[in-house]
């Protein structure tokens, strides 16, 4: 019943090409329990190909990297961003939200906060014989609170506490007699920023992010049955060239890997030694995973550098008030097969912005992207200092 009730879920196309590939083909795909947060809630990063570590800090930052808080020009900021989810299909009730602010303590340090709303939609729960049991309404949420402080002029580091609830078996009634329950845990973030632009905006910025640094989230009362939530580290650089002080041009580089261990290949095994081993995958600790999964990988290193994702994505900026924005996002085929190009703009009038992403259409069938021709936006606002 557990498997059927998560084949329900992925039927809404959570993460579509990968998780489809895990089921389908051996190719020892990193998978985790709540993918949302994985899902860019920041438009501008969206037309970037989900460029975010290391570019120029605004209030989106809080997913990226909050160790650019200190370097924000403005005393405060706050950012919505609403992400409509399979809606080149025609799905209209599955939506990502995401609030983000900041507030300035001094020029040295800032706190920050985020709320992100994930919204399944209606989903209807089946038996294993496809047998219709009941409907329900999935949600998860994630809820985070960080600090930010410079350690040098040029360098910062910043800090983040966030509670993670995923309730997917809202309305599910099993048959079986399993007690389902929303899913809770919480993690953290760990990240720095260096900061080398000059005056005029000429410059290298760069960024680390440990993020989602937590415990193991489970739907049961069934310790064993715990999943890995997604542990990042998140590597940025940008190099932005001002050519004067209206026109500026950035581009920028980003590389990601799942600090989670690859699930392991049961295909040559029987029932007995497949069940021995994923019970083996379950009961690894947590941060023992995260340093197993740099080398846990069957074919070694080769194939743990094919776990890397990128992001490649450039912005051009017009007297830092018209943005124009493109970017490619890249997965290797035997890990998830994600790649896609997006574009953006962004306007910005006194102290509020507009930010617009498109994913170009890629992919088809389980790889088509859930993304795919769909328009994403951010409504920011900054308060006090150069926004005003």
């Amino acid at each position: 019943m557990r498997v059927s009730l998560r084949h329900s879920l992925l039927g809404i196309g959570l993460f579509t090409g990968l998780f489809a590939q895990a089921q389908l083909q051996v190719n020892n795909v990193p998978t985790t329990a709540v993918p949302f947060l994985r899902i860019s809630p920041d438009a501008r990063a969206g037309g970037m190909g989900d460029l975010g570590v290391a570019t120029a800090p605004d209030a989106g930052s809080t997913f990226w990297n909050i160790a650019k808080m200190p370097f924000q020009q403005n005393q405060a900021g706050l950012s919505v961003t609403y992400t409509p989810w399979l809606k080149d299909i025609g799905v209209s009730d599955v939506f990502l939200a995401a609030l983000n602010g900041y507030y300035k303590l001094d020029e040295e340090s800032a706190v920050s906060g985020s709320l992100r709303y994930f919204n399944l939609g209606n989903i209807q729960f089946t038996d294993f014989s496809g047998n219709p049991l009941s409907t329900g309404k999935p949600t998860e949420l994630a809820v985070d609170l960080g600090y930010s402080r410079k350690l040098t002029e040029r360098w910062s580091a910043g800090a983040a506490l966030r509670y993670i609830n995923s309730n997917l078996a809202r309305g599910y009634a099993s048959s079986s007699g399993v007690v389902y329950q929303a899913g809770s845990t919480v993690a953290g973030d760990i990240t720095a920023f260096y900061d080398g632009t000059d005056e005029i905006g000429s410059g290298v910025r760069f960024g680390v992010a440990l993020t989602n640094l937590g415990g193991k989230i489970g739907y049961t009362n069934n310790a064993a049955e715990k999943d890995y939530i997604p542990a990042n580290l998140g590597i940025g650089f940008t190099y932005t060239k001002a050519f004067d002080e209206m026109n500026k041009i950035m581009f920028g580089v980003d590389m990601n890997k799942l600090l989670v261990p690859t699930v392991p290949d049961i295909s040559n095994l029987d029932s007995a030694g497949a069940a021995n081993a994923l019970i083996d995958y379950r009961n690894q600790s947590v941060v023992s995973s995260w340093f197993k999964s740099f080398s846990d990988a069957p074919d070694g290193m080769g194939e743990e550098f094919k776990e890397i994702n990128w992001s490649v994505g450039a912005e051009y900026s017009y007297a830092d008030q018209f943005f124009f924005r493109g970017g490619y996002f890249y997965e290797d085929k035997n890990k998830g097969n994600r790649k896609y190009f997006s574009v953006g703009v962004g306007l910005k009038f006194n102290s509020m912005g507009l930010n617009f992403s498109y994913l170009v259409p890629s992919g088809s069938g389980t790889n088509r992207n859930p993304l795919s021709n769909t328009l994403r936006f951010s409504l920011a606002f900054d308060f006090g200092g150069a926004g005003e």
